[in-house]
């Protein structure tokens, strides 16, 4: 969960990157083994293994081993919390656009009656 914005610096850090990305979509159809996230990206496995460190470091990603198969599984959490914050922020400039648009009409109709007087 986030609670300080160090966290969600993190999370759009880790969001960044487009193999990071790829990995969270797969993740949203349910836990993967780092094999089955590794299979559709040209890298190596240590690769995916630090892009998934990354993302658990965000908080994104839960990973646990079972036997010799490491397992990871999306954090819905965290992605709830960052949808959060950018549902305040578009609320907030929705209002200003709001306030803009009314003042522009104000502003046109204040000068076609100036026009027309």
């Amino acid at each position: 969960m986030l609670h300080q914005p160090d966290q969600l610096d993190l999370m759009f850090q880790a969001l960044a990157d487009p193999n990071r990305r790829q990995m969270v979509q797969r993740l949203s159809e349910g836990p993967a083994s780092v094999s089955e996230l590794a299979a559709p990206l040209q890298m190596t496995l240590s690769a995916v293994v630090q892009h998934l460190a990354v993302l658990e470091g965000a908080g994104l990603v839960r990973s646990q081993k079972i036997g010799r198969v490491r397992n990871c599984q999306l954090e819905t959490q965290a992605l709830r919390a960052a949808e959060r914050w950018i549902s305040e922020r578009r609320s907030l400039w929705e209002r200003r656009f709001d306030r803009l648009g009314a003042f522009l009409a104000e502003q046109a109709a204040e000068t076609e009656q100036e026009n027309g007087a």
